[in-house]
């Protein structure tokens, strides 16, 4: 498969979580897959972003709305968007949510905590 594909069409919702090492990681990681299971958006390869892949450049350029997800206050899904020239994305910090690093599980209660928010936030209800 040719890394120039790209499913550009209109109306989509792009999700890149941090999915990092710590606890926030797995908690953005299991958020963006099941509002991507949930229909809210389709989590996306922040890797290729930072790799700067074709065709998740374009796909991601021609995308209605990106939602990113950060774990930690690193803001790594932030930071990688914007070296790779998104100006515009909703962004979603977990200590914003009083999730921190270090101390919050990634159990249900936090997934859905993330998961309801990053709806509202797509969504434009917040």
């Amino acid at each position: 498969m040719s890394t120039d594909n790209c499913i550009c069409r209109g109306g989509q919702k792009l999700i890149f979580a941090c999915s990092g090492a710590a606890d926030v990681g797995a908690i953005t990681d299991q958020a963006a897959r099941k509002m991507t299971k949930e229909g809210i958006g389709k989590m996306f390869c922040l890797a290729g972003i930072g790799g700067r892949v074709s065709g998740i450049m374009k796909t991601a350029a021609s995308t209605d709305k990106i939602l990113a997800l950060d774990g930690c206050p690193l803001n790594c899904v932030k930071n990688s968007l914007e070296l790779a020239g998104f100006k515009e994305f909703i962004h979603l910090q977990l200590a914003d949510l009083g999730l921190e690093k270090g101390n919050s599980p990634a159990t249900e209660e936090n997934v859905g905590a993330v998961v309801n928010k990053g709806k509202e936030l797509v969504s434009g209800n917040s």
